[in-house]
């Protein structure tokens, strides 16, 4: 139906300003952090970079590469990432599929127990003790099995495949499939969309995380990328740079630096932050992407 009354046009034109403003607040801070990490020492500091580089310099992504504890927290965000999702999704899948059987003796009790854990929680010292009596302290395990269930995700999940026509599981319960047939050849096949859309949201929960590696590991040869990050946003100066990348790394000119300790600062991040902007793309089209079209004839 077209629109063309005065009250339609100046709602589609007030759509498309505040998404405009939507726009340029979403990327005005990562254009700056871009231009700021190009940018040489002296305009840096006197304040001059807004989203354009000045002076462009390659000297802080030089740096930081030289930084060995990068590519270790690379590589442990990746193994954290991939695992936690994976476990994640795995587990969530198989702890909601018997919760849509319709005879399923225990339903009751697991749903009550499950929301139970929404409205309570042990809070961080039972859980760090529990961590502890379970010798996962300063381990991978620690960073990827605690996320393996949520309550939450459950119920999502559990909505999701009562959806899924239930002639597609007759038929295969008719041919001599076992509840297992059924989740891992027929429900999770037609589940692309979800998982696509959970292991998005996983891998950037887990890729963010700082908190649990801050408190359950010791070793840093162990820490994820966001304590990397971390440790340059928080800790490091100009001195503990050089040192850091062994000393010598970093050349310092009069009257101003060649380096400045907020470009660094500002090339980890765009390190940090690349992998995510580069995966996202292809999980996003499956958000709205139609699923059971076609699935169910008659």
């Amino acid at each position: 139906m077209k629109r063309d009354s005065l009250g339609s046009r100046a709602f589609d034109a007030l759509n498309v300003v505040i998404m405009l403003l939507i726009m340029v607040v979403v990327l005005y801070p990562i254009l700056n952090i871009v231009a700021t990490s190009l940018s040489g020492a002296s305009y840096i500091s006197s304040g001059s970079v807004t989203i354009w580089p000045k002076g462009f310099n390659l000297e802080a992504y030089t740096t930081v590469f030289h930084d060995p504890y990068i590519f270790k927290g690379y590589l442990n965000s990746i193994i954290y990432a991939a695992g936690s999702t994976g476990i994640m999704l795995l587990f969530t899948a198989m702890m909601a599929y018997p919760l849509t059987i319709p005879g399923f003796a225990g339903k009751k009790f697991l749903t009550f127990f499950l929301m139970i854990t929404m409205f309570f929680g042990g809070g961080l010292i039972p859980t760090y003790l529990l961590m502890r009596s379970l010798n996962l302290l300063d381990t991978v395990w620690v960073m990827i099995l605690p996320g393996a269930i949520s309550a939450y995700n459950v119920f999502l999940f559990r909505t999701f495949f009562l959806n899924i026509p239930s002639e597609l599981k007759d038929s295969a319960y008719i041919d001599g499939a076992n509840d297992l047939v059924v989740l891992f050849r027929i429900i999770l096949p037609l589940s692309k969309a979800l998982f696509a859309t959970f292991a998005l949201f996983g891998l950037v929960g887990s890729w963010n995380s700082w908190f649990e590696a801050l408190i359950y590991l010791r070793d840093q040869d162990k820490y994820p990328l966001q304590m990397v990050l971390r440790n340059y946003l928080f800790t490091l100066d100009t001195t503990a740079i050089q040192g850091r990348v062994g000393g010598g790394a970093v050349a310092v000119n009069a009257p101003g630096e060649t380096l400045d300790p907020k470009a660094v600062r500002m090339s980890v991040i765009i390190i940090t932050m690349f992998p995510i902007m580069c995966i996202y793309p292809f999980f996003q089209k499956h958000f709205t992407k139609g699923l059971f079209v076609g699935s169910v004839k008659g």
